[in-house]
């Protein structure tokens, strides 16, 4: 029944779009017709314009995402269960994880330049400061019967911190990274419409200088799917890693 749902919604939206394009109710440049973005997408991958911009794309933001989450979710933890810790951290975090992204793009190429850096900088930044937060909202609400139990039954605190409290935040912190990875992909976009000689948010920007809604189609489909790609392999993961978790 699940699998039949989202084939009928997707064959459902494909539908209406082939209606309104082939139908001739909307003009090839508001939207190309589903052939006219298959013509251009083969184009684009004959000449490799396609896959570099994929390229360029995919590494900055594996990069950034990956360096963000290696420290947000140790001190996320850390702040969610010491309160000398969130005094710390939490003002910061506050601080900064309200200031627009975007606004800081300026900034960041006046310190580092225009380039790949940047772009993980951006992204860096973008998520870190959310997934930090995030983390320690699921450590702090971590039931606190499972603690108490283990310590009635004479664990010590290392030990309830890697096999009590490690264990039940991770389902939740897998969420999160879930979560974090879609806005990490708006933030590399916004990037690369700002200042940029290669990705997926150039190829965009480059196609709508000359008006080729096809390509910029091609663009956001590349970006769909990669996202759908992704959101995929969370799921596998959550299910093949955590297998005590409460979705599983």
């Amino acid at each position: 029944m699940y699998l039949a749902g989202a084939v009928a919604s997707a064959a459902g939206l494909f539908a209406v779009w082939a209606i309104l394009t082939y139908g001739g109710f909307v003009t090839p440049l508001f939207l190309p017709s589903p052939s006219d973005i298959v013509r251009a997408a083969a184009a684009m991958i004959a000449d490799g314009s396609l896959l570099v911009n994929t390229q360029a794309s995919v590494t900055v933001i594996v990069t950034g995402w990956a360096l963000a989450v290696a420290l947000a979710v140790p001190l996320g933890i850390l702040m969610g269960t010491l309160k000398f810790v969130e005094a710390l951290l939490e003002p910061i975090v506050d601080f900064v994880r309200y200031l627009p992204v975007s606004a800081m793009i300026p900034l960041l190429i006046l310190y580092i330049g225009i380039g790949t850096p940047e772009k993980v900088a951006v992204i860096f930044i973008g998520t870190f400061f959310q997934l930090i937060l995030l983390v320690a909202d699921v450590s702090a609400n971590v039931s606190k019967d499972l603690l108490d139990s283990a310590y009635t039954l004479g664990a010590k605190r290392g030990d309830v911190f890697r096999r009590v409290l490690l264990p039940a935040t991770l389902p939740g912190v897998m969420d999160n990274l879930r979560i974090t990875m879609g806005w990490a992909w708006t933030y590399l976009i916004v990037a690369e419409l700002v200042a940029a000689d290669r990705g997926l948010g150039y190829l965009i920007l480059d196609a709508g200088r000359g008006l080729f809604t096809d390509r910029i189609f091609v663009g956001l489909f590349t970006i769909g799917l990669l996202g759908f790609g992704f959101d995929f392999a969370f799921k596998r993961l959550h299910r093949l890693l955590l297998p005590w978790s409460p979705k599983i």
